[in-house]
Order: structure tokens, then C-alpha cells, then sequence
């Protein structure tokens, strides 16, 4: 899924930025592009010296051992951490981006690290790189433009899929423990990876002297899954200003530990306007089955909706709808600003919801509720308008 499309961003001249969570696989990604190339040289800005090279010799990298006439490749990792990073690669990429291709990866969000100097706009395409998916690990998936064309098609089901959404719940998407599949094994990896991303990277960026009220940010985000987020009212639980927690939780966003979704309110009368829903990446800690159901499907759309704006196949975002009565649909994916899906999560009921219809007959599009239960395929019509209620694991694992 990543090597196809990562392959059609390094056909163009631009810099290739490669933004995902920490431990996401973006350095294994990278290394397998690598050796695609006759010539490449992998550098990191964690490594003393390498950051000398750097420092000594700004085109430290002309000096590799070339192979044959092919163009050599090179890869900055970690680079954003250095002052002046912007500035050095808007130099080498003007200077040599007929000679070279240029892959530049952090764990963060890259294209947020910008502070003044000169842009590097038009000169890099972004490349996110998310936790194993579903629709990743359970392949072949559906092609695009026919998904779009039908996104009710009901498939062959794969038999492999219920299987590895389980393995999900259990031990979230991120490479390290899905693999190992061990649940004490999960649980120190995932302290380990909240404790070093909240007391070192998040604190120095905020320039705390203590982190213990973003472990304590952190730590109540959980409960809040598929609920609107009130940062006031966290503001009040924690006793710190209100700022502080809007500021937390930017940090949070980029540096890929949570991610935001917003309302959508176009023809949606008394619509909520404002308030965001939060979910996180690390979601196999997550208590509440329902929560984690929804998390989950959350992700899974969010990954799909950012692959197609990085191929270019359009302007997507996901969404959520909620009016003043509290009736909700938990997702909705816009296409080119126009409504385009409704998605619908239920543990286990598999009958739409009061909220669900009315907002499929206000909006005259597809919907699907998705269920956390295997062997559910079925398709209802409401006046004119279809709703497809099918098992989560059998919908999503052909999401292109």
C-alpha cells in the first residue's frame, strides 16, 4: 500500500517528506526504498557523527560511493531537529535537485516544525505514515475509483481479517508490539513510548520543568473518546489555564500521539460548529469496548481519507455531524467539500439508529454502520437512499 504510493511521489521532482508517529515504521520504509536505489545514503540527525558531517560539510553527502551513473538517493532522518533545517534543505534542494532525490522522514509532523526563514513551499510532498491498519495488513484492497463509484459493493469476505482486527484490539498498530503479539510486552511498550514522548519530546517543545500535568492531559484523553472534547472543562479538571491545554494538545497532534476531527455543518441545521472529537493512534489501552470500536473505525478512515489527499485523488476529510439535540452520526467523509459517506459505529446492534437516517435523508447520501461482530451483511433502503450494515473488520479490510 505505502511502497505504490510512496512510488509515485519520488517520480516527481520534489523532496519527499515522510511524517508519521514515532516507531510508526518510517525508518524501515525508508531503508527498503533505499535499496530500490544503486545509490543511497541514509542519514541521522541522532547520531553524534552524523550531525558532524552535517556541520563540517553541508554537502557531505557528494562524497558517497557511487555504484554506477544511476541517481543516488539520499535520506534525512530526524533532520527537523536541527535549527536551522529548513533553511539547509531549501539550499540543497535548489542547488541539487537535478542531481539527487531527496527523502526527508520525522517523527513529527513535518510540515508544522516550519519557523520563519524561507519557505519550502512547492519544494517537498508530504507522505504520511500511519500504525498498521486493517486494510493494510488484510490486502488486496478495493480500487479507488470503483470504491468511489459504489462504496456499499459488498466483497468476498477475507478470512484472515476478523483475525487481525482482534490483534488490533489487543495490541494497537504500531509494528513493535503487533508483531510480537504479547500483551505484558504491549503494556511496557506502551508506557515506555508515552513516557518518552510526554517527559522528552513534548516538555522540551513546550519548555516545561515538569511534565506531569501533560502526563495527567494524556492520561485523562481515554475517557473521552467519541465524546466532544470540552478543553475548558479539562482546563478545570486539571487546574491549569486554558491555553496550557490548547497548547498540550496541539503538541499532541504533532507530534502524532492523538488526532482531531472536526463537525461538519453545511446544510446541517442547529449544527455544532466548533467543538472537535479526539482519538488516539496507541489505542489498544482504551478501556471502554465502545470507545475503542469507534477509535479504531476512526483511524482506519482517517489513514484511507490521507492516503487519497497525498496520491492527489482529491480534496477528502473526515467528519463527524452533531446538532444542538446531541443527534450525532459519528463519521461522515467529505469529498471536495460535498458530503460524500455516512459511518455509523455499533458493539453490536446492527439496526440504524434515529440519528443516522435523519441525517442520510437531509443529506441524500450513502451510509454504513459498521459492526463490531462478524457474519452481519445486509443492505436496507431508506426512500431512496441505501444503507449498508456490515461486519467493521469485512467493510474496512478493502478500504483503498
Amino acid at each position: 500500500m505505502y511502497q505504490s504510493l510512496f512510488q509515485d511521489l519520488i517520480s516527481y521532482k520534489q523532496m519527499v517528506f515522510i511524517a508519521g508517529p514515532r516507531q510508526a515504521g518510517k525508518t524501515s520504509l525508508t531503508k527498503m526504498i533505499a535499496e530500490k536505489f544503486r545509490n543511497s545514503y541514509y542519514f541521522n540527525w541522532d547520531i553524534i557523527d552524523e550531525k558532524r558531517k552535517l556541520v563540517e560539510n553541508p554537502s557531505f553527502y557528494e562524497n558517497m560511493h557511487l555504484k554506477d551513473d544511476s541517481t543516488p538517493l539520499v535520506i534525512f532522518d530526524e533532520l527537523h531537529k536541527f535549527p536551522d533545517w529548513k533553511n539547509y534543505l531549501k539550499n540543497v534542494f535548489d542547488r541539487d535537485k537535478e542531481n539527487y532525490k531527496f527523502i526527508v522522514s520525522g517523527s513529527g509532523k513535518l510540515d508544522l516544525f516550519q519557523k520563519g526563514g524561507d519557505s519550502l513551499a512547492g519544494r517537498y510532498l508530504l507522505f504520511n505514515l500511519w500504525p498498521f491498519t486493517l486494510a493494510e495488513l488484510s490486502g488486496p484492497n478495493l480500487n479507488f475509483e470503483k470504491f468511489i463509484k459504489n462504496p456499499l459493493e459488498i466483497n468476498l469476505k477475507k478470512d484472515t481479517s476478523i483475525q487481525i482486527w482482534e490483534d488490533l484490539k489487543l495490541y494497537s498498530g504500531f509494528p513493535d508490539p503487533y508483531l510480537q503479539k504479547d500483551t505484558r510486552f504491549y503494556k511496557i511498550w506502551s508506557n515506555t513510548y508515552k513516557k518518552q514522548l510526554l517527559r522528552e519530546d513534548i516538555r522540551d517543545m513546550a519548555s516545561l520543568r515538569s511534565s506531569e500535568n501533560v502526563e495527567i492531559l494524556y492520561s485523562l484523553l481515554p475517557s473521552k473518546i467519541g465524546s466532544l472534547l470540552s478543553m475548558a472543562s479539562l482546563s478545570r479538571d486539571i487546574k491549569v489555564s486554558f491555553d496550557s491545554i490548547k497548547n498540550w494538545l496541539a503538541l499532541f497532534e504533532k507530534f502524532f500521539m492523538v488526532f482531531r476531527i472536526l463537525p461538519w455543518s453545511a446544510k446541517i441545521s442547529r449544527a455544532i460548529t466548533k467543538e472537535r472529537k479526539i482519538y488516539l493512534f496507541d489505542y489498544a489501552s482504551i478501556d471502554s469496548k465502545g470507545a475503542k470500536f469507534e477509535n479504531m473505525v476512526a483511524l482506519e478512515l482517517y489513514r484511507a481519507v490521507s492516503n487519497w489527499n497525498d496520491k492527489g485523488l482529491g480534496d477528502f476529510s473526515l467528519n463527524f455531524i452533531r446538532n444542538r439535540e446531541k443527534q450525532e452520526v459519528d463519521f461522515v467523509i467529505i469529498k471536495n467539500n460535498k458530503p460524500f459517506l455516512l459511518i455509523e459505529t455499533k458493539l453490536s446492534d446492527d439496526s440504524p439508529g434515529k440519528s443516522l437516517i435523519k441525517f442520510q435523508n437531509m443529506l441524500n447520501i450513502d451510509a454504513v454502520l459498521l459492526v463490531d461482530k462478524p457474519g452481519i451483511c445486509k443492505k436496507i433502503s431508506y426512500k431512496q437512499n441505501r444503507i449498508l450494515i456490515i461486519s467493521a473488520d469485512h467493510w474496512l479490510s478493502y478500504l483503498p
